[in-house]
């Protein structure tokens, strides 16, 4: 049973939708690739997919331990190669909220990063670069 259906409308842009949800999502071409850039492009989604499944595995761990990420963001910088055209690096910084984190949960958090699915399922060709900032408690 499928769990997508994409279909092409025309204009370098597709429609997905989540089978089990009926939600929806729209990609385009990226403007340096003969596309409008107006909704995620498809090596968009490939890199926030990485950057999900991070924070998705993180916050079950954490979740299993007992501690919090509630608040923890990523930004993933996507690196463009040719011949063929593809996606080189994905540079993917974790900011967490506060640092008050044991050394076992930092360990526990680290792994999840470089062992979620999306990570496990990428080229080994294909560069991710991860690193993790915690940030100062205001008091």
């Amino acid at each position: 049973m499928a769990t997508f259906k994409t279909v092409y409308p025309g204009n370098l842009r597709t429609e997905i939708t989540h089978l089990q949800s009926g939600n929806i999502l729209i990609t385009d071409a990226p403007t340096d690739n003969h596309g409008k850039g107006e909704f995620f492009s498809p090596t968009d989604l490939l890199a926030s997919a990485l950057g999900s499944c991070i924070l998705t595995i993180m916050g079950i761990a954490a979740k299993t331990h007992g501690f919090s990420i509630d608040g923890t963001s990523v930004e993933t910088t996507k690196v463009m190669g040719s011949g063929p055209r593809r996606v080189v690096e994905l540079i993917v910084k974790i900011t967490f909220p506060h640092n008050s984190y044991s050394a076992k949960e930092v360990k526990i958090l680290e792994t999840c990063a470089r062992e979620c699915p999306v990570a496990n399922s990428l080229h080994p060709d294909l560069k991710q670069t991860v690193s993790f900032i915690f940030q100062e408690i205001n008091r």
